[in-house]
C-alpha cells in the first residue's frame, strides 16, 4: 500500500467515526482553528494501530509521506493520527527528522498536538541522540512560546523515572518562571510536580528560592506531592496567596 493510500485509509477510518456533537465540543473546548471530526482519542489511537499493524513493512521514507499527506489536512483527528504515526514508528525516525518535528510543534498551535510530540517523540530522539539537547536550547529561547513549552517537556520522560537532565529543565524553567503566557507557567509546574514524585528534595531545594517569583498555576502543580512541613515552607515565602495542592 502507498503512503498517500495509507493516509487515505487512516483519514476515511476517523471520518466514520466522529460524531458532530463531540466535533463541536471539542473544537469550542481547545479554541482550535481547525476542522474537528469528533473522534475520541482511544479511537484515534486505535486506528493508527491497526493501520500501522497492517503495514509492517513500512519505511521510515513511506512513514514520513504518510503523516504529511495527513498533516496537510487542516482536521485536527488527521493531525492527531500523524502524531500517533510518529509514536507507533518512533524507532525509525533519524535524528535529522527533529527539524520535521519542529515545524509540526510551529503548525500545531494547541497543547493537544504539541504536548505528545514533545513528551513522546522528541524525548525519544533526545535520548537516543544526545547531541541534540543543543537543540533544545535553542527551542528554549525560541519566540513561539508552543517551541519553548516543548523544549521542557521533551525531557519529561526521564525525570518522571527519577533520572533524566535536571539541570538543563532547571535552567529553561528559571530563565521562563517570570513569563504570563499560561502553558509556559502549567508546563514547568507539570515537570516540576512529576520529578517530585522521585526525587521531592530535588524539587523542594529548587523551588525554595524561587517561590515568590513562581505564579500560582506553578506553584499549586509543583507542590502536589511534596510533604505538607515542604508546601507550608513555600508557603512562607510566598505573597499571601496560598499554594496548598489541591487534593
Amino acid at each position: 500500500m502507498s503512503s498517500v493510500t495509507l493516509a487515505k485509509r487512516i483519514f476515511d477510518d476517523l471520518s466514520a467515526r466522529g460524531t458532530p456533537a463531540r466535533a463541536v465540543a471539542e473544537k469550542a473546548y481547545l479554541k482550535s482553528e481547525l476542522q474537528h471530526l469528533g473522534v475520541p482519542v482511544p479511537q484515534i489511537r486505535a486506528i493508527v494501530r491497526a493501520a500501522v499493524k497492517a503495514e509492517p513493512a513500512l519505511s521510515r521514507t513511506g512513514l514520513l509521506a504518510a503523516v504529511a499527506a495527513l498533516w496537510k489536512r487542516p482536521v485536527h483527528e488527521a493531525r492527531m493520527a500523524a502524531i500517533e504515526m510518529l509514536t507507533a514508528k518512533r524507532a525509525l525516525l533519524v535524528a535529522g527528522d527533529l527539524v520535521l518535528v519542529e515545524q509540526l510543534i510551529h503548525e500545531a498551535k494547541t497543547w493537544a498536538l504539541v504536548d505528545p510530540l514533545a513528551t513522546i517523540v522528541v524525548g525519544d530522539l533526545i535520548e537516543r541522540f544526545p547531541r541534540l539537547s543543543r537543540t533544545l536550547d535553542r527551542w528554549s529561547t525560541d519566540g513561539d512560546f508552543w517551541i519553548r513549552r516543548a523544549a521542557m517537556l521533551a525531557l519529561l520522560g526521564p525525570l518522571r523515572k527519577g533520572a533524566g537532565d535536571f539541570a538543563r529543565f532547571a535552567g529553561y524553567a528559571d530563565a521562563m518562571l517570570d513569563e504570563r503566557e499560561f502553558f509556559i507557567r502549567k508546563a514547568i509546574g507539570w515537570i516540576l510536580r512529576e520529578t517530585s514524585r522521585k526525587q521531592p528534595k530535588l524539587v523542594f531545594e529548587w523551588l525554595a528560592p524561587r517561590a515568590s517569583r513562581a505564579s500560582g498555576v506553578t506553584m499549586r502543580e509543583a507542590v502536589k506531592y511534596l510533604s505538607a512541613a515542604q508546601q507550608r515552607k513555600l508557603a512562607a515565602s510566598r505573597p499571601t496567596r496560598s499554594i496548598t495542592a489541591r487534593r
